[in-house]
């Protein structure tokens, strides 16, 4: 029976009691009416306190950028328009000291992090991918064999994906949960992880773009793409958007907030011979055979927020009777960010145009849900590092390190010294050994641990080596080691992981990355917006984890159960 109703009747069966009892005693009509009163106001009291406790918003929309830094929200601050970030700024909550509690800050645990609330010790994504020390092979966060592409030719692996590694719940699991399956969950990323595991176990939907611009999703999820989706991709909107090429949206001498057009720390793209603008996108794409670099440009966020407004109209979110999810991932600022860097002109007008989808994407939320009725929040998944050859050139005595250039140190120096080849792998600052030789030539490990440390450590780019009995035991007092016991499991990664230096990098001279502990890859922006959120700011230190659990207590449903269930208060305690 639906509460209202209960409420009613109870009312008018306690005063059908009142007035047999006020016949039986007319000469107590005084004590009559203040009883009747009182017990009407309590009524009143408990039905509009349980419609309090179970008021949820008719859609919730969480957005991540992948790889942004919060910088970006004042140094372009000047540039933005009404409508996007200054609006959810001004009139949301900010969380200005933001922080991942782990260690790799990459794509993959972040988005699992974010929406499980756990730290990648327990939900298990522990990179994008990995070498899988149990398994004895390399695995990606989110391949399955098991199932089949949705949209794409069967047997193409860009759809062979699910969420089988994630080994919690997350906030949209625990949500259809809730709602006995009824609410609608969907997720829309360019990347399969940034949809895939946002959409968690039990998701309605889950959509990523291939390598021709096509969203597709998988068996796992859907049979068939619904007829929007697929007249979306009939559109051909990823050519027509590089046909168009990518030149800036304002004059170049307004991007004074960047380094020059043309500069060494920026990738070229073939058949062009400088990192400038205007890029020639066809050219681009005729040289690569497909339409990948539309991920690249600020195309790929235009044609993200456009599916995610389609996705609002087509599958009517928030015009149910139980809260949806609507789950999007922008991708193409992580990409801009590898090839560019963060001081690029490129990086800079792509966040001038993701400021107008966050506009739009407002705009249509009013429009179809209703002013108050929509909760946002939007973060991201990891920041960014500056390119070091830059700081080095500004005087910082950085550098990058080649891809290949620990690993190949590691084993080299192993085949000298034990004359074997005992070394696995090395991935996501990870040294695997190979236990298994170690034991057969009676080679003694402490020994090996201990030579490669030595070694290592020696090394201007390497602040700690750490073993995998030091980080299971852990020490409180020791920062980065606690955020890389947060991030390990003993199944899955290496016997030793490797602490560099700040600002040094494992990549090419050219562009960004990011995966370490240090700030400038953990710090990220956290706004909330909407549904029963003040407007304000909050300087105190969170951590993403934070996010999943608080969405939980303003939901009043399960919390997902891999959390620790710290929540941030300024969102919760105040309400009535």
């Amino acid at each position: 029976m639906q509460l209202p109703i209960f409420c009613h009747l109870l009312s008018e069966q306690i005063c059908s009691m009142l007035e047999i009892n006020k016949n039986k005693q007319n000469n107590k009509i005084e004590n009559f009416t203040k009883m009747k009163k009182t017990l009407l106001l309590l009524i009143a009291s408990f039905c509009t306190l349980t419609q309090a406790q179970i008021e949820r918003p008719k859609l919730i929309v969480g957005i991540v950028v992948d790889q942004m830094r919060p910088d970006y929200l004042y140094r372009y601050y000047n540039d933005y328009g009404e409508g996007g970030f200054k609006r959810l700024m001004k009139d949301g909550f900010l969380f200005r000291n933001t922080h991942y509690n782990y260690m790799p800050t990459y794509t993959a645990p972040g988005h699992a992090s974010v929406y499980t609330g756990a730290i990648p010790a327990v939900h298990g994504i522990v990179g994008n991918s990995w070498f899988h020390r149990r398994e004895g092979v390399s695995v990606y966060c989110t391949a399955d064999t098991d199932v089949q592409g949705t949209g794409i030719g069967v047997g193409e692996r860009d759809g062979m994906q699910s969420p089988r590694r994630l080994k919690t719940t997350t906030i949209t699991d625990e949500l259809k949960l809730e709602t006995n399956m009824r609410s609608k969950v969907i997720a829309l990323s360019i990347k399969d992880r940034g949809a895939v595991l946002p959409a968690g176990h039990f998701g309605d939907a889950a959509y990523w773009m291939d390598k021709y611009g096509n969203f597709i999703s998988s068996s796992y999820f859907l049979k068939e793409l619904p007829a929007w989706v697929a007249n979306y991709n009939a559109q051909k909107n990823a050519q027509k958007y590089i046909n168009q090429g990518w030149s800036l949206s304002r004059p170049i001498e307004t991007y004074d907030e960047s380094l020059a057009d043309d500069n060494p720390y920026e990738k070229v793209f073939e058949p062009m011979t400088k990192p400038v603008f205007p890029y020639d996108l066809k050219g681009i794409a005729a040289k690569q055979g497909n339409l990948e670099i539309i991920k690249t440009t600020p195309y790929g966020n235009d044609m993200l927020t456009e599916l995610g407004i389609a996705a609002i109209k087509n599958e009517r979110l928030g015009k149910g009777e139980f809260t949806d999810f609507l789950a999007i991932s922008y991708s193409s600022p992580d990409y801009a960010g590898h090839n560019w860097s963060p001081r690029s002109i490129e990086i800079q007008d792509m966040y001038l145009r993701l400021d107008q989808n966050f506009a739009t994407l407002l705009n249509t939320l009013d429009a179809e849900v209703g002013k108050g009725n929509y909760l946002v929040f939007i973060t991201a998944d990891h920041a960014a590092a500056e390119n070091p050859n830059y700081l080095r050139e500004m005087g910082y005595n950085v550098r990058n390190l080649e891809r290949n250039e620990v690993a190949g140190e590691v084993k080299q120096l192993l085949q000298q010294t034990f004359g074997q080849d005992l070394f696995l792998n090395y991935s996501n600052q990870n040294i695997y050994l190979n236990e298994e030789l170690i034991r057969e030539k009676n080679i003694d490990y402490d020994n090996v641990v201990h030579t490669i440390r030595k070694h290592l450590e020696s090394k201007p780019y390497v602040a700690r080596v750490y073993t995998e009995d030091e980080i299971l035991r852990g020490n409180s007092t020791d920062y980065h080691l606690t955020l890389i016991k947060r991030g390990y499991d003993p199944r899955q990664n290496g016997q030793i992981v490797v602490l560099l230096d700040p600002q040094y990098m494992e990549y090419s001279h050219v562009g960004t990355t990011h995966g370490s502990t240090y700030m400038y890859d953990s710090h990220v922006p956290n706004i909330w917006y909407g549904w029963n959120v003040p407007a304000g700011q909050s300087p105190k230190k969170y951590h993403i984890t934070d996010i999943a659990p608080t969405i939980s207590m303003m939901l009043n449903i399960k919390i997902p159960n891999g959390s620790e269930a710290s929540i941030l208060e300024e969102l919760v305690v105040d309400q009535k």
